[in-house]
C-alpha cells in the first residue's frame, strides 16, 4: 500500500487542487464573458499566434496542449467553425495537417487579451510578492519538465 501523504502535504495536496479548479473555473468564466472563447479556444489562439507562419502540425499542436488527436481534432473543428482557425495539409508532408490561424482567430486573441490578462491579474498575479512569483515559477517549471519526461520515456516504443 501506498504511504498516505502527513498532514501538511496533504493540506497542500487539497488546497492546490481546489484553489487551481476555482482559479481555472474564474478565468474561463471571464473569458467567456468578455470574448465569447473558451479557455482552450484561447490557448490554441496564442499557441498559433506565437507559430513561425502562424500553423503547427496537428500532432505538435495537441502535445502543446496537452489534448488527446481525438480532442484536439473536435476543438479545431468548432473552431473552424466559427472561422478562428482553419486546417490545411501540411506542406512537407500531405499526410499530415497543420492548424492555421485565420485574421479573424488573431482578431479575436487581440481583443480577448487585454481582458484576459486582466483577470490574470486580478485573480492570481496581484496577489503575489515577487518572492512568491519565483517560488511558483521554479515549482511548476521543476514539476513540468519532470512530467514531461516521464511521459516521453512512458510512450517510447520500448517501453510499450
Amino acid at each position: 500500500m501506498t504511504e498516505s501523504l502527513d498532514s501538511t502535504r496533504e493540506a497542500a495536496w487539497r488546497a492546490y487542487i481546489e484553489a487551481s479548479q476555482r482559479l481555472y473555473t474564474q478565468l474561463e468564466e471571464d473569458l467567456r464573458v468578455a470574448s465569447d472563447l473558451s479557455f482552450a479556444d484561447y490557448h490554441v489562439l496564442v499557441l498559433l499566434s506565437e507559430a513561425p507562419g502562424q500553423r503547427l502540425r496537428m500532432g505538435e499542436l495537441a502535445g502543446r496542449l496537452i489534448f488527446s488527436p481525438s480532442r484536439l481534432t473536435y476543438q479545431v473543428s468548432s473552431m473552424q467553425r466559427r472561422g478562428l482557425v482553419s486546417k490545411e495539409p501540411c506542406p512537407d508532408d500531405r499526410r499530415g495537417s497543420e492548424a492555421v490561424l485565420t485574421a479573424a482567430g488573431l482578431l479575436a486573441l487581440r481583443e480577448a487579451a487585454p481582458h484576459h490578462l486582466a483577470s490574470v491579474r486580478t485573480h492570481l498575479m496581484d496577489d503575489l510578492d515577487d518572492a512568491e512569483v519565483a517560488c511558483l515559477t521554479r515549482v511548476f517549471d521543476r514539476l513540468g519538465e519532470r512530467l514531461r519526461a516521464s511521459r516521453a520515456s512512458s510512450t517510447t516504443p520500448a517501453s510499450r
